[in-house]
């Protein structure tokens, strides 16, 4: 359990830097495109968890 609560963790992290980041580069700010960002945001946030994981081993 603890294990499945610090990736969840540290996959919420990573999407609200990466969510901070999207927001704050794009100029306007509209419901579709904070949709799309969040979504890439969620990607990005499992991506480098993984990379992070696999750079470990």
């Amino acid at each position: 359990m603890a294990r499945r609560l610090t990736a969840v963790s540290e996959v919420a992290a990573w999407w609200v830097l990466l969510a901070g980041l999207w927001l704050f580069l794009i100029q306007t700010v509209d419901a579709l495109e904070c949709w799309v960002g969040a979504a890439a945001a969620l990607l990005a946030a499992v991506a480098g968890r993984a990379a992070r994981k696999a750079a470990r081993r």
